[in-house]
């Protein structure tokens, strides 16, 4: 399967040329456009009960799409997302990724799409207590709403609650207060998520939350 992601970083697209007999699954909504020829299917998002906790608990669509060419000739399909931003597309080789609600975009064949608990602090924080993970070998495509980095950390490191867009399974996340409960809130930082072990993670320079907060007293 071919592809390109165009328009980055901050009306990003991916441009998909799928061949003769090749599917590619996505989240509700993410198609742009198609060539008429493609099939498409409608299907739970990870099972029944998956698709029931990642819609109520993980803030994700309770359905995926499979676009299939059924064709002999090469088709084009266009994914994107609901946010302005970067998108990226990681290969997986037998390894997992686990993603923050809303990131998740498409995975092509051979990867595996589930859920894994997340905490109750995570909830608290506006996170959700679902996290799509997903696993497999296969590319996996993921949004961010603004610039998208990839960081390796080692140790300990701490991201501001919603930058943070994917992070591998590995790593262990802890939700907490910036510092003390006043210090927190007077600072404006409020909550942050403190990341522990050795992985690649990947951050948003832009978080919704923040323009909520920062548009909300001037529609009063």
């Amino acid at each position: 399967m071919k592809y390109e992601i165009r328009y980055k970083p901050a009306f990003a697209a991916i441009f998909i040329n799928l061949e003769p007999g090749e599917t590619i699954t996505a989240e509700a909504g993410a198609m742009t456009s198609m060539d008429t020829q493609i099939t498409m299917e409608t299907d739970f998002s990870g099972g029944f009960f998956g698709a029931l906790l990642k819609k109520f608990f993980g803030q994700e669509s309770l359905f995926v799409n499979t676009f299939s060419n059924q064709t002999q000739q090469p088709l084009n399909l266009v994914l994107t997302q609901s946010t302005i931003g970067d998108i990226a597309c990681v290969e997986l080789r037998g390894n997992e990724l686990c993603f923050q609600p809303g990131a998740y975009i498409g995975h092509t064949p051979g990867t595996k799409l589930g859920i894994r608990w997340a905490g109750f602090k995570s909830w608290f924080s506006g996170e959700g207590l679902f996290k799509i993970k997903v696993s497999g070998n296969g590319k996996v495509f993921f949004g961010a709403y603004g610039g998208l980095t990839s960081k390796q950390i080692d140790g300990e490191f701490i991201v501001d609650t919603g930058h943070l867009v994917a992070y591998e399974p590995g790593i262990r996340m802890q939700i907490g207060l910036a510092g003390g409960w006043l210090g927190s809130i007077t600072s404006g930082e409020g909550f942050i998520s403190r990341l522990t072990g050795q992985g690649e993670i990947y951050l948003q320079s832009r978080s919704i939350d923040g323009l909520v907060k920062y548009l909300r007293p001037k529609l009063r």
